[in-house]
C-alpha cells in the first residue's frame, strides 16, 4: 500500500478515538497490515476503553480485526500462552476470537520494542443491563470453556491470586484512604479473612479470570464472543464463576444485587459443566476474593493511571459494595 494522505490519518484518529498509550503512524500501520494476508488497510481507529493495552479497530478489504499492542503490565513471556489459548478454544467451537498469523506463520510480532498481535473481530455488543436469559447464556459459555481447556497443555501462574492481592494492598497502603476514609483498614481486614479461609484444595484449571460484561459480546441472548483473555491463568476453577457472578449480578456501581441474574448465571454453568458440593460450599468466600482482587487493581489504577492516558478509571468502591454483599 502506498503513501496515505495525512487527512486520512487525522480522520481515523480524531480525539474521541485516540489510542491509549501507543500511537502508530499511518505508514507504520499500513506496513504492518501488509505483512498479513488480510487485504488492504482501509481504516484504523484507536480504542480508548481499557487500562491494560493499546487497541486499534482495523478494517481491511477482507474484514475487521483488533490490533493489540501490549503495554508494560503484560509480561511478554505470557503472550504465547494467551494467543495459543485463543486458538485452542476456537478449535473446540468456543465463542472466542482466533489469532491472525502473518505470512510467516507468526501470531506474535514486535514494533519498536513492543509486542503486538492481530485478533479476529467477532460481532456483538456488551450489555449494560443483562437479562436472566443473557446471564444464563454467559454461564453456559463459561462452562463450555472450562470443559474445553481440559486438554490444554500450557499453564500460567496467577500473578493476581491471593498472594498478589496482599502484596498490592501493601503497595497501595495508606493511599487507599485517599479513595475513601477507612478503606485501608477494611481492605487489610479482608486480606486477613481471605488468608484464613481461602480454599486451597478445590479443582484447578485454566480460567478466564476477568469475565465482566465488557468482555462478553452478545447478539440478542446468545454469546457471540468471550474476549480479553489477558488475565487467563491456572487457578481455582470455581473462582472463575465467582468473578463472573460478582461482575454480572449487580448494578455497575456495585449496588442492588440481582438474584435472578446471579441464579441464571449459575444455572447456565450447571448445564454445561457444574459446581461440586465442595465448590458450592466455598462460593461466598471465592466471591469475596473476586471482589478484593478487583477492588485492589482498580484502586491501584485509580491512584496511578497517567494523567494523559485517555481512559476512564473504574471505581474501586463499586467492588467494595459487592464485597460487603458477599461478606454478609
Amino acid at each position: 500500500m502506498g503513501h496515505l494522505p495525512c487527512a486520512w490519518w487525522r480522520r481515523q484518529h480524531a480525539p474521541d478515538f485516540m489510542a491509549v498509550y501507543t500511537h502508530l503512524a499511518a505508514e507504520d500501520m499500513a506496513a504492518l497490515i501488509g505483512e498479513y494476508d488480510i487485504g488492504t488497510l482501509l481504516s484504523a481507529k484507536g480504542i480508548a476503553e481499557g487500562v491494560e493495552n493499546t487497541n486499534y479497530f482495523v478494517e481491511t478489504t477482507r474484514g475487521r480485526f483488533i490490533l493489540t499492542i501490549y503495554e508494560k503490565r503484560v509480561n511478554a513471556d505470557d503472550l504465547p500462552f494467551f494467543l495459543t489459548l485463543l486458538d485452542h478454544l476456537a478449535d473446540r467451537h468456543c465463542p472466542v476470537p482466533r489469532t491472525i498469523h502473518d505470512r510467516s506463520g507468526a501470531g506474535l510480532r514486535q514494533w519498536q520494542g513492543k509486542h503486538l498481535a492481530l485478533i479476529e473481530f467477532l460481532p456483538g455488543v456488551s450489555v449494560s443491563h443483562p437479562t436472566p436469559a443473557a446471564a444464563r447464556a454467559v454461564g453456559t459459555a463459561l462452562g463450555q470453556m472450562h470443559a474445553a481447556v481440559a486438554d490444554f497443555e500450557m499453564s500460567r501462574a496467577n500473578t493476581l491470586g491471593p498472594d498478589g492481592w496482599y502484596a498490592l494492598a501493601e503497595r497501595c497502603g495508606g493511599d487507599l484512604d485517599h479513595i475513601q476514609p477507612g478503606l485501608r483498614d477494611r481492605v487489610f481486614a479482608e486480606c486477613d479473612y481471605i488468608r484464613a479461609h481461602w480454599p486451597e484444595n478445590l479443582p484447578r484449571s485454566v480460567i478466564h479470570a476477568d469475565l465482566f460484561p465488557d468482555n462478553v459480546l452478545m447478539l440478542d441472548n446468545r454469546v457471540s464472543a468471550l474476549i480479553d483473555f489477558y488475565f487467563a491463568c491456572d487457578e481455582v476453577r470455581a473462582w472463575d464463576l465467582a468473578v463472573t457472578h460478582a461482575a454480572w449480578s449487580f448494578e455497575a456501581d456495585g449496588t442492588d444485587y440481582k438474584p435472578a441474574i446471579g441464579n441464571a448465571l449459575i444455572e447456565g454453568y450447571n448445564t454445561s459443566f457444574g459446581l461440586s458440593v465442595e465448590e458450592k460450599a466455598c462460593f461466598a468466600t471465592l466471591s469475596r476474593g473476586a471482589c478484593l482482587r478487583f477492588l485492589l487493581t482498580r484502586a491501584w489504577d485509580w491512584l496511578n493511571t497517567p494523567s494523559d492516558a485517555l481512559v476512564t478509571r473504574k471505581d474501586p468502591l463499586a467492588m467494595l459494595r459487592r464485597l460487603d454483599h458477599y461478606a454478609q
